[in-house]
């Protein structure tokens, strides 16, 4: 494969000039599940809860929550700090094309309730409004009988006799690894998304770290841990009780580096202790 090939990608520009170390590393280190790196966030909800309050005050059919807020915001990072939205595949470094986060839906709250995939396409315009009605959108869809694209496809590639499936899985990771997955395949794979999120705080579950995945081109991953009570201290040492969340960050540590990822964490935080910048469009610039 020639170089020029690199770019015929359906779903990232190849990346032509980067330093020696982000065009190194990727060649030392192939595979992303060996490059994960952990971030951990404490945010205060306070501010939050305002701002929720105040948007449901008007009685909308379906109520804004933290877990919109969370993609918003990550849509919103992503969007501005465009690093975060950079992949390795084949050993080589892409600029997606599209900002999009992904997540799990489950039908029923029961040990044996089914599990729909939701997808967010987003686009520079959007705001918390309008991601807000997607997710509504999304999840109507998920808890409907119709399933979504990437679950119809396991559904039929299961039935496939099991002699066979180890090649149907060679064959797809080789697609997979080219960038030549069909698009019907993956269309709400979450692992081919900008960033996956999963929220463990609505079945009462602590944060944690997820594990990234060779398959596909995922390079954040962020959990959502229940939201409670904690100690915040103030400068002089004084502790109050507020309504907090715990989130965790996991991200492939080759598509950028330290300082970058550090100042990307601190736009998180800006966003989330002061909403109503989402109400602005994703990619109107924020001061951090």
């Amino acid at each position: 494969m020639t170089k020029g090939s690199l770019t015929n990608r359906k779903d990232g520009v190849y990346l032509k000039r980067l330093d020696s170390m982000h065009t190194i590393m990727p060649l030392m280190y192939p595979n992303r599940c060996d490059n994960e790196a952990f971030i951990s966030e404490r945010i205060d909800l306070t501010n939050v809860n305002a701002y929720l309050a105040r948007k449901n005050a008007e009685n909308p059919a379906y109520p804004y929550n933290l877990f919109q807020i969370m993609v918003a915001a990550l849509l919103k990072v992503i969007t501005q700090r465009p690093k975060m939205n950079r992949f390795i595949a084949n050993q080589t470094m892409y600029q997606r094309k599209e900002v999009s986060a992904a997540f799990t839906v489950k039908k029923i709250f029961s040990d044996n309730g089914g599990e729909a995939l939701a997808f967010i396409h987003s686009k520079e315009g959007d705001t918390i409004d309008t991601i807000h009605d997607e997710i509504f959108r999304q999840v109507s869809l998920c808890r409907s009988e119709k399933k979504d694209p990437s679950t119809a496809a396991m559904d039929i590639i299961q039935k496939t006799p099991h002699t066979l499936l180890k090649l149907v899985g060679a064959g797809a990771r080789f697609l997979d690894r080219h960038g030549w997955m069909p698009k019907d395949v993956i269309a709400t794979d979450p692992y081919y998304a900008s960033v996956v999120l999963t929220n463990l705080g609505s079945i009462q579950l602590h944060s944690g770290y997820h594990h990234l995945t060779n398959w596909g081109t995922c390079s954040v991953f962020c959990v959502i841990g229940e939201r409670k009570k904690r100690p915040f201290f103030d400068e002089e040492g004084n502790v109050e009780m507020r309504d907090s969340i715990d989130f965790g960050l996991t991200i492939d540590e080759r598509i950028a580096d330290g300082y970058y990822y550090s100042k990307t964490v601190r736009l998180l935080r800006k966003l989330l202790e002061n909403p109503e910048l989402l109400e602005r469009p994703l990619g109107e610039k924020v001061d951090f």
